[in-house]
């Protein structure tokens, strides 16, 4: 039997949502949220692939929300020179 244990990834895709980048954010709450009731239907393969998605959208967010300040770090200073 496959181990139950699989993460979901909620509170990391709640803290990028709030924090990084809203529209990847919601994608990463929306797989973290299928874990758990895939888990609970018996889909152990569903419930892996969908903690994959829910981890990948969640650094997709951290990602585009740190390209985003620095890129308006930079501007900054360009622009204030």
């Amino acid at each position: 039997m496959q181990s139950q244990n699989v993460p979901n990834y909620l509170p990391q895709a709640i803290l990028t949502t709030i924090f990084c980048c809203l529209p990847f954010g919601i994608v990463a709450i929306v797989y973290a949220a299928q874990v758990n009731s895939k888990l609970a239907a018996g889909d152990y393969e569903g419930a892996l692939s969908a903690s994959k998605s829910a981890k990948l959208w969640s650094w997709i967010s951290f990602g585009s929300g740190l390209a985003i300040v620095v890129i308006y770090f930079i501007l900054g200073l360009v622009l204030s020179s």
